[in-house]
């Protein structure tokens, strides 16, 4: 389930993506980023509609996801 970024609170949506970009394996090169340049990063992402947020209700958790990787509809 798509869940647009505009419909949660400012808190909500900073905690979802702290915690993406946290993540084991979300490394992003050769140089280091601070955690708020890391969130900025994935907010502008968002915001140009090149990632999504995906809800799975059975699991319970949320993911980002590049628009390009998720089926449309």
């Amino acid at each position: 389930m798509r869940i647009p970024h505009t419909a949660l609170p400012t808190e909500t949506l900073r905690g979802i993506v702290e915690e993406f970009v946290t993540r084991e394996g979300t490394e992003y090169g050769v140089r280091d980023y601070s955690l708020d340049e890391k969130v900025t990063h994935v907010l502008q992402q968002l915001e140009r509609g090149e990632v999504v947020i995906e809800y799975d209700p059975e699991l319970q958790t949320c993911n980002l996801l590049n628009r390009d990787s998720v089926q449309q509809g």
